[in-house]
């Protein structure tokens, strides 16, 4: 259709938009990524209402040839999924394109020579971070999985927009049992074309990370607005808490792992841990999601019928982020209002509806206010300590593998990936 350095003018139905075509996967051949003017990157799905014409042409320079030298270091493997932080700039067009080699991230990174070698990267998908869903999940965690069966390999990178990686953290949690080796995930919160790039320190500590003796999911990305070190935190204890800082991905309910510098030393803050194992021991992985699942938000005033179409339209769980200890609007005399009955018709039709904390900080408790035993008594999950997002991930985990209602319920409360704390630690509030 078109090649890379084309300038291309692309009309939808009501926007206009132009911009130099970007590498794509070989695989989307209905995908046209451009480089817009501002800078950053637009991936488009050509449909049949969509036009697109070529309208100029710039060059675009590929990376000079490069072969570092071999060291004796351990290998580790990288999965990027799009976005700028496994990306380079040709300041010619000012394009961002793939880096689709471990020399060329080498080249770009050149720290990464001193830490590890790069024995593969794998580009499965290149798509926003918004558009992921459990399919693209379900990928990563079969790619990961098939690379720590290689005896060589001592860790696994995933690379990710930042948006939602959270949520990836928690569906790689869940769905990789049994590591035995630490498998980090990594994004940029600034493009890599700016002075504040923040994605090379981030990927420098999950290569360290990659080497440590922590075999769990974690989360690796800037402690503090300043370049000094990263956090290693629990994937499904971490979350995206601002939209642009450096900083933005916090522990919640818990402490990090460690305190990773690009020196390569690391300080570990919580030992609650699954060690590194022996390489022979496998990784267990189980894919399996329902996709029917929701995350509500309750909100003062609001109608029940909001989760009643949910039921209604099939949904097998329901995740509301609940008020304080865990409350929605049940007063019985206000019964237009009242979450009570659609909430006891729905789990009598065999629906899963669990609260977790709107708050985000800090445990549910059914068992102070009158209002909230109602609910617990007419069936809610209250999932203690649990981040809305891990809660809505491990739903569709838990229903993906068993229909059983009682069965779901007992899963649902049953700490699988550290995603309960059944002591929270004062100091880790705002940490």
């Amino acid at each position: 259709m078109f090649k890379v350095g084309d300038r291309v003018e692309v009309k939808t139905k009501t926007e206009t938009f132009t911009g130099v075509v970007m590498p794509a996967p070989e695989e989307e051949k209905d995908l046209l990524i451009l480089k817009l003017a501002s800078g950053y990157n637009l991936p488009i799905r050509i449909t049949k209402d969509i036009t697109a014409k070529k309208i100029g042409e710039e060059k675009f320079e590929g990376l000079p040839t490069y072969r570092p030298p071999f060291k004796e270091l351990p290998f580790i493997s990288i999965i990027t999924t799009g976005g700028t932080i496994t990306s380079r700039v040709d300041y010619k067009t000012g394009a961002v394109a793939p880096l689709k080699s471990a020399d060329e991230l080498l080249l770009t990174i050149p720290e990464l020579n001193d830490i590890v070698n790069i024995k593969r990267i794998h580009q499965p998908f290149s798509v926003l971070s918004e558009d992921m869903s459990a399919q693209e999940w379900k990928k990563i965690a079969e790619l990961v999985e098939q690379e720590l069966k290689d005896d060589e390999i001592s860790g696994v990178i995933v690379t990710h927009g930042t948006d939602i990686l959270h949520y990836t953290a928690a569906a790689l949690s869940f769905m990789l049992k049994n590591l035995s080796k630490p498998v980090a995930l990594v994004g940029g919160q600034r493009s890599s074309d700016r002075g504040s790039f923040d994605g090379a320190q981030n990927l420098i500590c999950a290569a360290h990370y990659c080497k440590s003796e922590i075999a769990e999911v974690a989360v690796v990305m800037h402690a503090t607005e300043s370049d000094d070190y990263c956090f290693a935190t629990r994937g499904t204890k971490v979350r995206k808490m601002h939209t642009s800082r450096r900083d933005a991905f916090r522990p919640i309910n818990e402490l990090p792992f460690a305190k990773i510098w690009p020196s390569g030393k690391i300080e570990i803050i919580n030992k609650n841990f699954c060690p590194r194992r022996d390489h022979r021991a496998e990784t267990v992985l189980d894919t399996r999601f329902e996709t029917k699942i929701a995350l509500l938000k309750y909100f003062p005033g609001a109608d029940p019928e909001i989760f009643e179409s949910l039921v209604e339209k099939g949904y097998k769980g329901i995740v509301i982020e609940a008020t304080g200890l865990g409350h929605v609007a049940v007063n019985p005399l206000q019964k237009k209002n009242s979450w009570l009955p659609a909430i006891k018709s729905a789990i009598e039709k065999g629906v899963l509806v669990c609260f977790a904390p709107q708050t985000i900080y800090g445990r549910l408790d059914p068992f102070v206010y009158a209002n909230a035993r109602l609910l617990h008594n007419a069936g809610v999950i209250f999932l203690e300590d649990m981040l809305p997002e891990t809660a809505y991930v491990k739903l569709g985990i838990v229903l993906g593998r068993t229909k059983d209602p009682a069965q779901a319920k007992k899963l649902m409360l049953e700490n699988i990936s550290g995603e309960i704390n059944k002591r929270i630690e004062s100091d880790s509030f705002l940490y």
